[in-house]
């Protein structure tokens, strides 16, 4: 243990003191990396979980920058963070049961503060009068359960000086004089060491905050290189995300889209490319990612089981959000939510687990998601009553998903139509299509 302890901190010393020359063709996955996106993209559905002290106040994680808290004020509210209620087993299990299969944690958000027990500043979790890691006990849990653990991380920071002062955090009293590139990337890259380090195999890394920078006149440089670099030799198999809304750089292992399933930009945030690598759409359950009391516009089981059907037939992961209270219970409607995710998907995960982007879609009414040989169409439009449209494939054989009895069909000149069951799925109707 020692010795490889040593090998991480002269790493680091490195990545630290040396800058990194990387070019396009430099990064080269490990057997261990690629076997990990295959894993990755398998999973198809993860929960996030965005909490910090911010769940405090009620307000969401952005209230400290919305509403112009000096950070020496807002520092105060780590004094009173107690989650007497966390149980981290409660948790894996919970999201165990909703059918997801891994967890995104936000170890370190916009406001610094860090919810595992980190040497690198007093501003953690460990400080409050809660005393216990947080992140030590999720870990644990998660890997009990089962549950791949991925570990998001701020890039920017509205409370240390040495950030240097982006687009937001401009109201907290930072002083942009002292703004120290170096002191800061160390301190990132120290904090990064221990989460690869002390808590077990982090199967991803997702990283935010990139777009604090774009409007900087001269170009900022994050230096991502030298960190991913530093990321994989720490844990080769780990993999890098990077919410940035671009195209992804040159080190990263999956793309990561906010709020919109890969090639639509309802949100104006999703406008790149979509690239070969695994795909993830990150939404919330409600309206906010952390914790809003007065937020209880959730979206509905329907709502968010047909997001995770779209999300799959575009070849992509859903990862879906929850907001913890202050005191450490998920919130009941959440909960709920979750468990009426597990129960549909119990019935019906072989349509959604290790499959593959379907070839067969008309909009958002019919999407399709494969596997093999066998293709999976989900009808989402309750309106419709038979399915006509254009099928490259040629059909063995068409049933209602979960029944023996065939469904009579017409495949002609690469054209495909059946009538539809008459009844309406709660959620979904699903019909099984055999290829030849």
């Amino acid at each position: 243990m020692f010795s490889q302890m040593k090998k991480h901190l002269l790493l680091l010393l490195l990545v630290l003191t040396m800058p990194f020359e990387v070019t396009a063709q430099s990064y080269i996955p490990t057997p261990e990396n690629l076997e990990n996106r295959r894993n990755f993209a398998a999973d198809r559905f993860g929960i996030f979980i965005h909490w910090g002290i911010y769940s405090l106040f009620a307000q969401g994680e952005w209230y400290m920058q919305n509403e112009k808290i000096n950070r020496q004020e807002y520092a105060k509210a780590a004094n009173a963070f107690y989650p007497h209620a966390f149980d981290a087993d409660e948790w894996a299990n919970i999201i165990k049961e909703s059918g997801a299969r891994y967890v995104t944690f936000t170890t370190r958000h916009h406001d610094g503060f860090s919810m595992w027990h980190t040497r690198q500043s007093d501003y953690n979790i460990a400080q409050t009068p809660y005393r216990r890691d947080i992140l030590k006990q999720l870990a644990e849990a998660c890997r009990r359960s089962g549950l791949a653990l991925h570990l998001y991380y701020s890039h920017i920071d509205w409370t240390r000086d040495d950030y240097p002062m982006g687009s937001t955090g401009r109201h907290t009293g930072k002083k942009a004089e002292k703004a120290n590139w170096t002191s800061y990337y160390n301190f990132m890259n120290a904090q990064l060491t221990e989460l690869l380090t002390d808590f077990g195999n982090v199967r991803a890394i997702w990283f935010d905050g990139w777009w604090d920078h774009r409007e900087d006149s001269v170009p900022f440089d994050w230096q991502l290189p030298g960190q991913y670099a530093l990321i994989h030799d720490l844990q080769p198999a780990c993999l890098v995300g990077n919410n940035h809304h671009q195209t992804p750089h040159e080190g990263e292992d999956f793309q990561i889209f906010e709020r919109d399933v890969p090639g639509e930009n309802k949100a104006g945030m999703s406008g790149q490319s979509v690239s070969k690598l695994p795909l993830e759409t990150c939404e919330t359950m409600n309206g906010m990612w952390g914790y809003k009391v007065v937020d209880q516009n959730y979206k509905t089981t329907r709502q968010l089981v047909r997001l995770l059907v779209r999300t799959a037939a575009k070849g992509a992961n859903l990862l879906l959000n929850v907001g913890p209270q202050p005191d450490g219970h998920l919130p009941k409607t959440a909960v709920e939510r979750l468990k009426e995710m597990g129960t549909w998907l119990r019935a019906n995960g072989a349509t959604i687990y290790g499959t593959e982007a379907g070839e067969l879609a008309d909009g958002e009414g019919i999407v399709s998601t494969r596997c093999g040989k066998t293709l999976y169409l989900h009808v989402l439009e309750d309106s419709l009553t038979a399915v006509d449209m254009t099928c490259p494939m040629r059909v063995k054989q068409i049933k209602a998903y979960g029944s023996k009895e065939k469904v009579k069909y017409v495949y002609r000149n690469n054209r495909l139509s059946f009538q539809l069951d008459r009844s309406k799925g709660e959620f979904d109707r699903i019909y099984e299509i055999t290829l030849k």
